[in-house]
């Protein structure tokens, strides 16, 4: 079997050589499209493969027409809203992610960024602490949960709402589990979005939600940009010197957030995933599920079933 890893930012070399080493062991082949500047290169390389692994590349109708023996594609990493899984689906084509294995990095990153705001990014002028400040987690998943663990290090109090998590799962991992998402607003300093670009999810981190946070209060958003509604966040910024808005996702409107100097900022790109460790355990175990996937059908991560 051809295994394609098509990947316009590429894996670290130690998640490739990774990656190889699993491949080839079990007798397929493995062929690397990295640093591709035009979808063309991706149309080509994609005809004959058997299975591919992405990134955060777009797996479009296009893609998939044009992979003529393809049978599965793996997302390194947990979200895969850039892949059509509904179109995958009817051209019989497998769609998995590897939930997990960049949680980690995720949640050191939102304490990377939220020191950075705590501390006025570091201008000189006094800041805050996060000892005893009410951290919200929204969304209680694998990112979540390590959210809240490197949280409780910091001795913030945690609180966490997921409309898909039971309460007690929630409070058994020693965190505050509360009833609605306008709760988990209205009573923290601090809001961690976590939750994934759906239908349901898509522009409803808007004005009135964030308006409920008290003064000071912080929005950190490491999930996906499409989950904020940009145009009612920088009125909301506007309205109120009080808030501060931190991401690693580069808005759409970035130049409008970049007028509220002092209370906004952005990573040049999507950093949550940007360290070693992470790629190479992302890799690897994309290049695992393949193998598991030729070996005896196993479809454990499937999120197109």
């Amino acid at each position: 079997m051809k295994v394609l890893v098509a990947t316009e930012k590429p894996f670290a070399a130690a998640a490739v050589n990774g990656i190889k080493a699993e491949i080839e062991a079990t007798g397929n082949q493995l062929v690397l499209l990295e640093k591709y500047t035009d979808k063309s290169q991706l149309l080509d390389a994609v005809k004959d493969a058997d299975a591919m692994i992405v990134r955060s590349d777009k797996v479009t109708p296009e893609v998939l027409d044009a992979a003529k023996k393809l049978k599965i594609v793996v997302r390194a990493g947990a979200g895969f809203d850039s892949i059509d899984t509904a179109y995958a689906k009817t051209k019989g084509v497998v769609v998995e992610n590897t939930p997990g294995q960049n949680s980690n990095a995720v949640a050191e990153l939102v304490f990377g960024l939220l020191v950075y705001a705590v501390r006025n990014f570091y201008n000189g002028k006094s800041g805050v602490e996060l000892k005893g400040k009410k951290l919200g987690i929204l969304a209680f998943g694998n990112v979540g949960r390590n959210v809240a663990r490197v949280a409780k290090g910091f001795g913030m109090d945690v609180y966490a709402y997921d409309a898909y998590c039971p309460k007690a799962a929630i409070e058994e991992a020693g965190v505050h589990a509360v009833d609605s998402q306008n709760e988990l607003f209205k009573n923290c300093d601090v809001v961690s979005l976590h939750i994934p670009a759906t239908s349901e999810t898509k522009e409803s981190i808007n004005y009135a939600q964030v308006n409920m946070m008290e003064k000071g209060g912080i929005l950190i958003n490491t999930a996906r940009k499409e989950v904020i509604n940009e145009p009612e966040l920088i009125k909301l910024l506007s309205d109120r010197e009080d808030l501060k808005y931190i991401t690693d996702i580069k808005p759409d409107a970035d130049a409008e957030f970049a007028k509220f100097e002092g209370r906004y900022f952005s990573t040049p790109k999507k950093m949550g995933a940007q360290t070693a460790e992470a790629n190479i355990n992302a890799g690897i175990a994309a290049a695992k599920q393949i193998n598991a996937f030729f070996k005896d059908g196993c479809t454990k991560f499937q999120v197109n079933k």
